[in-house]
């Protein structure tokens, strides 16, 4: 074989080799090429559903938030943390990433929003609890309020009834006048010009509620006309509920609780004069209460 058969024969095999060679790469580079553009599709879904999971927790925390309204305010500082974490998920999402590394944070995510979740429902059910004892601490308060009020009343009335009941009574009150010097004889007369003295007679009741004491019994005789009180004189006073009244006889007597008649008189002064004729109105105290009342006419 010549020299130049065998340098060509050189030459070919040389040239399929490296066709060889070619070819092995090429098929080499486009099976990488397709490696890559799948883990760059299965990245980018990956990407997508991370990003998905995210603002599904951002958004379930919105609507918690939401729902419990101003009872949230309370965990401001945990609702801070989980913006903060959703944040930095967020930026980790918009550069290059370790997969593992945002599904941690997503995990720790997840894992804080639901204990805000139990934590601000334990508050609020603890509220609720709060807010209806309070309504019924409320409610027996006031039930408290209406039975003390009621119990006072009660006891306001009962307290009437016994100081009404513990006041003493006069009845059968009876007056006559007299003419003057015939006293002892007790002559009775009708005429206005002949009376000088008027006798006033009375019947107390029985009142055992009433203590044993010494009690005072003022009378009042109002003239006809003007209804003037006839009195002896300017020191002729008591005090009746807080005003100064004048008295025109008064009688001091020990009073046991039982039925008893009194007497007491009116004597006309010398500087009176003639007692004018009409119809006498009669009224009987004992300190502060008025007890009875009568009348009588004078011709």
């Amino acid at each position: 074989m010549s020299e130049t058969s065998s340098g060509n024969i050189g030459y070919k095999i040389t040239i399929g080799v490296m066709g060889a060679i070619i070819l092995v790469l090429g098929f080499l580079l486009l099976n990488q090429r397709k490696q890559l553009t799948s883990l760059t599709q299965t990245g980018d879904e990956q990407k997508i559903a991370l990003q998905g999971e995210l603002d599904s927790l951002v958004a379930e925390h919105e609507r918690v938030k939401a729902t419990y309204g101003t009872l949230s305010d309370s965990l401001s500082e945990k609702d801070s943390i989980i913006m903060a974490k959703s944040l930095e998920i967020k930026k980790l999402l918009g550069t290059k990433y370790e997969l593992a590394q945002v599904k941690n944070k997503l995990e720790q995510l997840r894992l804080v929003t639901r204990g805000y979740e139990k934590q601000i429902d334990s508050l609020y059910t603890v509220n609720r609890e709060l807010k209806a004892e309070n309504e019924q601490i409320k409610i027996s308060y006031q039930h408290e309020q209406v039975k003390t009020a009621d119990l006072s009343k009660e006891k306001e009335e009962l307290n009437k009834k016994i100081n009404s009941a513990a006041v003493l009574k006069a009845y059968n009150v009876r007056c006559t006048a007299y003419k003057a010097g015939d006293i002892s004889k007790e002559k009775i007369t009708d005429k206005a010009a002949r009376a000088d003295k008027i006798k006033v007679c009375f019947t107390v009741s029985e009142n055992q509620l009433v203590p044993t004491s010494y009690r005072r019994f003022f009378v009042r005789i109002a003239r006809p006309g003007d209804n003037a009180i006839l009195t002896r004189g300017a020191n002729y006073t008591w005090s009746y509920q807080g005003e100064t009244l004048q008295f025109s006889a008064m009688e001091s007597v020990s009073y046991s609780g039982e039925a008893m008649d009194i007497c007491t008189y009116f004597e006309k002064p010398s500087s009176m004069g003639e007692l004018p004729k009409g119809r006498y109105m009669v009224d009987v105290f004992t300190d502060d209460y008025a007890i009875g009342q009568g009348s009588f006419e004078l011709k």
